[in-house]
């Protein structure tokens, strides 16, 4: 992995958000509390309805926002205009999360995916982003084929695979086949994408694969998500360093 050194160290999860501090998940201001700590950041990037990479995790917005319509469905000047519930603060799109952090500390931005055949333009934009940003940045997904697309739109960017096993997640239910959840989990279509990097579910460290990729091809791993000191060392054993939430390592 190219830049290796400068994303080896625990990575905040959405940003530094904690019930404590008040701070909404993927806000401009969670961003700026992780940096003040000297962490890494892990964004989530999803399309707005003109394909415009915005900076948020789930597919639809009533969780954070006042609203049950699917970020897909609206413009990004329209997602820029709604509030986060109980906080005044915009959603930012992924240029404006690169000025914020202006190379201060490593960016692992995870690319959503629907599972559907990617967004071509969505992904356009984000790698253009990435190529021109100064920073250290590594791009990342659960969909091998997004990822497969990055390789070849900007193979000089740091590429990865998120993953874990899919039997105890499930994110996946109605969405695939038990056959491919398997092959995911194991790490098995990652030969178009060829990741510099995995980041895999640390309540499912290790597996054999898991094992053979980092410790006989030397591919780094991120344990995502650690939220306790007993995940911590999970993560300290089976990884090379920690994405965490709600708990600070």
């Amino acid at each position: 992995m190219r830049e290796r050194a400068a994303f080896l160290k625990p990575i905040a999860h959405r940003g530094l958000h904690t019930p404590a501090n008040g701070l909404v998940e993927n806000s401009a201001a969670a961003f700026e509390a992780a940096i003040a700590k000297g962490y890494g950041l892990e964004a989530d990037v999803q399309p707005s309805a003109c394909s415009t990479p915005m900076i948020f995790h789930d597919d639809t917005l009533e969780r954070l926002i006042e609203s049950r319509d699917a970020v897909r469905a609206h413009d990004d000047a329209t997602l820029k205009s709604l509030t986060y519930r109980g906080d005044p603060s915009p959603m930012i799109d992924f240029a404006e999360l690169l000025e914020l952090v202006d190379g201060r500390e490593p960016v692992l931005a995870e690319i959503k995916s629907d599972w559907k055949p990617p967004n071509l333009a969505f992904l356009q934009s984000i790698t253009e982003l990435a190529s021109s940003y100064r920073g250290p940045i590594a791009l990342m997904s659960y969909d091998p084929d997004v990822i497969a697309i990055v390789k070849e739109l900007v193979p000089q960017i740091p590429r990865g695979i998120v993953s874990g096993l899919y039997d105890v997640l499930d994110h996946w239910h109605g969405r695939l086949e038990q056959e491919r959840a398997f092959r995911l989990s194991h790490l098995l279509e990652s030969r178009d994408a060829a990741p510099d990097f995995y980041a895999y579910h640390v309540e499912s460290l290790p597996t054999p694969v898991t094992r053979f990729a980092r410790e006989i091809m030397g591919l780094p791993f991120f344990a995502w998500t650690v939220r306790t000191p007993e995940e911590r060392k999970i993560a300290d054993r089976w990884a090379d360093a920690p994405i965490f939430e709600n708990y600070e390592p």
